[in-house]
Parts: structure tokens; sequence; C-alpha cells
């Protein structure tokens, strides 16, 4: 089982958070097309097997035209050993999605939209710069549950001036759409952003960390409560609706990134590609893939399986830490883990598969990244 993720670099315009590669212009979009298609044609000795996801991130996706769309998917087709029931996701923009364009993407291979709603408030939007209101938000969302079943939707917590009952209602409003999945992502202000400056000149108030935190424990409980899965720190999603893209990233199931700013990982090796629009269309003419490569060490691999896993419901097997990293780094796994335990933010549970596991609690679960980082090794 593999992945294919394909990086669209274009937006239209830049939202003050996001420190993604991207860029505004078009003018390189068809020769940036064409290079995807070299880059899939340079790779497809890489993976040898099948391929059971292919994922259109950014950037934002829906910028291209369903030609576009259908020329990337019919090379991978052409290309690859593709599963007969792939999981292909769009990440899309409301302001894209129009009622015409909705029941034409229905029309294509794509059966799972990701669409970036953020917030359901305009004032939010204006000061996270978005390209859409409030109302193509839903109006959108009320056309496209019309023609897919598999659609998420994002949301933003910890927005400067959201309360409680602000969050509350942005949840109320996903939730009345029947969506099956949803993303949240606390509001992080990243350096060189737009948002960054904005904080930094008063302009804009700083993140509340406790109203964060507070807006997560409200997410879990109704989610939780209206049958979603929390099945990673900011994902939900109803039974048979987990993505399976993302899952696999969790899991540690190879992938090939194509696209700037890209990245891939074999197992054993993960690899980048330059963020940069002409440095990569120039490279792919020329027959080269324009990456960097790392070889990741035993150590590398154990932090990042502590990593993903404390941030999933699957935890941490000590059973399968032991069998691929050794027995000394299962001690030490559980022995960095024990502190945390004591205070209820780590339990562990016995799996007859999979020996004992740990999985942070609901206490913890806010504090998932922190507690992994306390398991890492650094040698």
């Amino acid at each position: 089982m593999a992945g294919i993720y394909i990086h669209i670099p274009f937006c239209k315009q830049a939202c003050h958070y996001c420190d993604f590669h991207f860029s505004t212009s078009l003018k390189k979009k068809d020769d940036m097309i064409n290079a995807l298609i070299g880059e899939l044609t340079l790779r497809n000795v890489e993976i040898n097997h099948t391929i059971e996801t292919i994922y259109f991130g950014g950037g934002t996706p829906s910028i291209l035209t369903n030609a576009d769309i259908i020329r990337l998917l019919d090379t991978i087709y052409e290309l690859y050993e593709v599963s007969e029931n792939p999981e292909i996701t769009l990440e899309a923009n409301p302001d894209d999605l129009s009622p015409e364009r909705i029941k034409l993407l229905a029309q294509t291979p794509i059966n799972r939209l990701s669409i970036g709603i953020q917030s359901f408030f305009d004032e939010d939007l204006v000061m996270m710069n978005r390209a859409h209101s409030a109302k193509e938000a839903q109006e959108c969302l009320s056309e496209a549950v019309r023609y897919f079943d598999n659609i998420t939707l994002d949301l933003i917590y910890g927005i400067p001036g959201m309360d409680e009952q602000k969050w509350m209602r942005n949840i109320q409003i996903a939730l009345s759409y029947n969506i099956p999945h949803i993303s949240s992502y606390a509001l992080t202000v990243e350096p060189k952003t737009a948002l960054h400056s904005l904080i930094s000149r008063g302009l804009v108030a700083s993140v509340d960390e406790a109203m964060a935190q507070k807006h997560f424990e409200i997410l879990v409980d109704v989610l939780e409560s209206a049958g979603f899965k929390h099945y990673e720190f900011s994902n939900f999603g109803k039974e048979g609706y987990f993505s399976r893209n993302n899952t696999a990233y969790w899991l540690g199931t190879l992938y090939l990134g194509i696209g700037p700013s890209a990245h891939s990982y074999d197992g054993k090796t993960r690899s980048w590609n330059v963020a940069n629009n002409s440095k990569y269309i120039n490279s792919i003419r020329e027959g080269i893939i324009p990456s960097q490569i790392e070889n990741l060490t035993l150590e590398d691999r154990y932090n990042e399986y502590i990593m993903t896993g404390l941030r999933t419901m699957w935890g941490v097997s000590l059973k399968y830490v032991e069998q691929t990293f050794g027995t000394s780094l299962s001690t030490y796994a559980l022995a960095m883990a024990e502190k945390h335990i004591l205070n209820g933010l780590i339990k562990t549970e016995k799996n007859a598969e999979m020996g004992v596991i740990l999985r942070v609690t609901s206490k913890g679960k806010f504090l998932s990244d922190g507690l992994a980082s306390d398991l890492f090794w650094v040698s």
C-alpha cells in the first residue's frame, strides 16, 4: 500500500496565517502541470506498491481546472498500479465551489472533498484574509453534500476574539450539514507570516492559549457526543470516513510527494523537493528531480513513531517498538512515560496482538505533542 501526494502551489490570495509554499501568480500554472506530470513520469520506478490514496494538496488545488485534474490522474493511472477503489481527495476553497463546479467535479474520479471553511463568521475570515465569505461557506456545503458523500471540512480554533459560544456555533453549523469528517487546528502564529506581523504591531490580538485549549476541549466533547471518533489529535471521523490518506501517514505507510516543497517517505529515507516554482519546473525539464534526501536513523524512526502514535487513537505499541527498534528503546519508552501515567496523562492498555499500548488520556490529549517529546530518544 502506498499513496501519492500532489502539491499544487497556487492560491488566489495569501492567508495571513499560512507558511506553506505557494504563489498568487498563475502565470506558470500550465508549466507547473507539465512539470508535475514530468515528475510522476521520472519517479514511477520508486513505487512498487499499489496506490491506495491520491491527494491533491496545496496551495489551493481547486484552482485547477477539471482538465488539469484529469491530466494528472490519467498520468497516475497510466504509470502506477492503482487500487480498484482508491481514495482521491481534492482540497478546495468555498469560493471555488460554485454549484456548477461541484457538479463537474462529481463527474471526475475525485471522491472526497476537503473544504477549507476555517470559520463561519465573516469577521474571522477577514482577519485571516480568506478569499471566501461565511455565506459562500454555507452555500458550497449545501451543494457539495448533494453530490459527495465523503466530505471533510477544516475549522480553526483559538482565533483572537472567539469566545466559547462563538466556537460552539461554528461546530453546530458544521454538524448541521451532516459532514462525516472534521479536521480542526489551533491558530498558530508562524514566523515571517502576515499574522505574526499583525500581532507584533498590535493590530491583531495575540492568541490566547488557555482559550484555545478550552476550544479544543469543547470540540472533543461535542464531536464525540455526535458520534465522531477522535482518531487523531486534529481529526474526527464517523465510522468508515477516517481519512485513508492521513491515516497512512500516521501508520508509516510509504508515500510519494510530487511538486515543489512536497515530501516523500519510503520507510528508511525522507526527501523533499525544492520550494521554488521556477527552479522546480526548470529542473524537471532537465530530467532532474530537485530534492534533498535524509537517511533516517533508528532513533529518527523511533521518535517519529512515538510522535505520530501518541497523536492517534491507536497509540504506541511497546511490542512494535521492541520488534522494530529494540528492547532498550521499548524499556526506555515505558520508563519515560511512567511519570505521565502517574499524572493521568498517559494510560496503558493490553492488547492480545500488539501487547502493551501507550495512549494519551482525555486529560492529556491537548498535551500530546509535549508528551511525545518526553519519550523521544536523543543520543
